[in-house]
């Protein structure tokens, strides 16, 4: 077993990265002996109490067979509750595992409590499945194994079997299970259904994905509303109860309240500046093109142990809060009714000269470290020119540079799905 409060206590007393923060092991650490953590995607927090186990999550399909394995070598208990922190597939999908477990040892089935909102995220989820599938395909650099689950020949993004709650609250609820006493108290952040848990007698909180030990998840650009405000509100009412255990879904549990106030505050912090950039630059009037270049984190903040944009990033966060507060138009009036792309892209490429001279420029303008306008100028000719393989081999180039110096997952994982696309198109 790891130490885990042992690994983030040197990493965020050092500030300074040391090793792997999420590790996908599928393997259980004790934290106390009626307290553990089977670290995965997403991680199970399982409380032992007199009447039976309580787990928070019960990670994803893929990954829900082997956290039940751990489970059962630290406890046969039945599990009596499940809480899902939020709907997404890494917290839920598990769940089919862990019934099957359950009936082979005469269990019944676990109550499982969850925000109201999650039930209605399910229901989006199918009717959204190809959509969904498609684009953690793309998200995960074309894995599409660690979105979803293949049955025969009809892919599933919620895993079958998965549970849905059976027990909703809307705002707050507690329930008590032997010894263990929950207070759940619903968040918007990173989704609109997300619980977290205080849990008054261990001074312990459970805050599923309001950390992550990355830069927040608030802006993916392929999904649906964040919400960074109400994100950094919800931590900043964790830190007011001054918890001395905190255990989240994704990462390392932290000890002591003096780390968990400073590690949530930079989160918070971070948030807050971002959302408050930019509705001060729109009630300036300033148009999106102008805020996005505009609107930083510093670089000392984004350098923290939890703080480093490997899955998101705060340029997505930006548009985010443009898009909640002032809606999908950038402000720029030509694109309120834009021509459609290919017609702009051809011409675009009659002025150049033809598709061929957009693509001469792109690559002087990548070999210049310009790949933003590089990316734009490539895309152009393979829109005006669809089967010019020099144009899509242009592209595959362009983009995979883009992807090879991103750090975020998101930006690597659209860069490469265009990379991918035109150097198939380009017969490599």
């Amino acid at each position: 077993m790891a130490d885990l409060l042992a690994l983030s206590a040197e990493m965020i007393d050092r500030r300074e990265l040391t090793g792997p923060t999420n590790r996908v092991t599928n393997e259980l650490s004790e934290i106390d002996e009626s307290l553990a953590v089977v670290e995965s995607f997403s991680h199970v927090v399982a409380f032992r109490t007199g009447d039976g186990l309580v787990l928070f999550d019960t990670s994803s399909g893929m990954t829900g067979g082997g956290v039940v394995e751990s489970l059962r070598r630290w406890s046969a208990d039945p599990v009596h509750t499940v809480v899902y922190t939020h709907g997404h597939v890494d917290h839920v999908g598990g769940s089919a595992a862990l019934v099957a477990d359950g009936r082979t040892r005469g269990h019944a089935d676990p109550r499982v409590i969850g925000h109201e909102n999650v039930g209605p995220r399910l229901a989006r989820y199918q009717r959204t499945n190809g959509w969904n599938l498609a684009i953690n395909a793309r998200q995960f650099g074309g894995a599409r194994g660690a979105a979803a689950l293949d049955i025969g020949a009809a892919p599933r993004f919620v895993p079958p079997g998965t549970l849905a709650p059976t027990d909703t609250f809307s705002h707050r609820s507690s329930f008590q299970v032997g010894d263990l006493h929950v207070q759940l108290r619903h968040a918007m952040g990173e989704t609109d259904d997300h619980a977290w848990a205080w849990i008054p007698d261990r001074r312990a909180v459970c805050v599923g994905d309001l950390l992550t030990w990355v830069f927040p998840n608030a802006g993916n650009p392929q999904k649906v509303q964040r919400y960074p405000g109400e994100w950094a509100a919800a931590l900043r009412e964790i830190v007011a109860l001054e918890p001395e255990l905190l255990l989240p879904a994704h990462g390392l549990p932290i000890g002591g309240a003096g780390r968990i106030a400073s590690v949530l505050s930079s989160v918070a912090g971070a948030l807050e500046g971002i959302v408050e950039q930019v509705v001060g630059m729109m009630n300036a009037g300033a148009v999106l093109d102008e805020i996005v270049a505009a609107v930083r984190v510093s670089d000392d903040v984004l350098a923290l142990p939890w703080m480093q944009p490997i899955y998101d990033e705060p340029e997505f966060v930006v548009r985010n809060v443009w898009r909640q507060l002032g809606g999908w138009w950038d402000g720029n009036p030509a694109r309120l009714k834009p021509p459609a792309d290919a017609a702009l892209a051809a011409e675009v490429a009659a002025l150049a000269g033809g598709a061929a001279a957009l693509v001469s420029r792109a690559r002087d303008r990548a070999a210049a470290g310009d790949l933003r306008l590089a990316a734009q100028l490539v895309e152009w000719a393979v829109q005006a020119a669809p089967e010019d393989r020099a144009a899509h081999a242009a592209r595959a180039e362009i983009y995979g540079e883009r992807r090879r110096i991103e750090m975020s997952l998101m930006a690597k994982g659209v860069f490469g799905g265009a990379a991918r696309e035109s150097s198939e198109r380009a017969g490599a």
